[in-house]
């Protein structure tokens, strides 16, 4: 599988991908004190089922662990990535339940 590159979009408050034109992407809301809410995980029906969406899940938490924010996964394809990748837990904010 390819390695796409990930962008932080911040105008649109989205992650996304751009694979040949289409875009799969994780929309979030940033707060002034450090948490991130994964809203929303959208990939194109022409590229699901090919593990898109787990690597832009895997891509955004490396991003948002190298910025140091706390998590809060409220998409349900986010939590379920975490659920399957539990060294994840360490960037949610405690007291949040996955």
């Amino acid at each position: 599988m390819e390695n796409y590159e990930l962008t932080d979009n911040m105008s649109m408050h989205r992650y996304e991908f751009n694979i040949g034109g289409l875009v799969p992407k994780i929309e979030y809301i940033r707060t002034d004190n450090g948490e991130i809410y994964l809203t929303h995980t959208e990939i194109p029906s022409q590229l699901e089922g090919k593990g898109i969406g787990s690597m832009l899940v895997g891509k955004v938490l490396e991003d948002i662990e190298s910025k140091g924010l706390r998590l809060v996964p409220l998409c349900p394809f986010v939590a379920g990535y975490i659920q399957k990748h539990p060294q994840w837990r360490k960037i949610v904010l405690r007291g949040i339940n996955i």
